[in-house]
């Protein structure tokens, strides 16, 4: 199953984070606990672990890039076969918010 993957909200006084750093690429495979990406909120470097067994399929925001809190920052799966759509808003309306911790 496809998921994406988001800084859940809100959070009191945070409305957008930046992309420092992905520990992994696309076809990356991460286990519970595995640092998956490093964020600034502008006071503090938020690291995001995985909290199951997940592959990360594709990174919607770069290092450098500020999100908004509670939207994607890329998309995951429970396994790397499964197939990803063509069109970025079919991807939407198919994944299933997955929140990492």
């Amino acid at each position: 199953m496809l998921y994406k993957l988001l800084l859940p909200g809100p959070i009191v006084d945070l409305s957008e984070v930046r992309v420092l750093e992905w520990h992994g690429s696309p076809g990356t495979q991460f286990n519970p606990g595995d640092l998956v990406l490093e964020l600034d909120t502008h006071k503090a470097v938020v690291e995001m672990r995985a909290s199951s067994k997940t592959v990360l399929r594709k990174i919607l925001i770069e290092p450098g890039e500020w999100q908004r809190v509670g939207e994607p920052l890329a998309i995951v799966s429970d396994s790397a076969d499964e197939p990803l759509p063509e069109r970025a808003e079919d991807l939407a309306q198919a994944s299933v918010i997955y929140e990492m911790v």
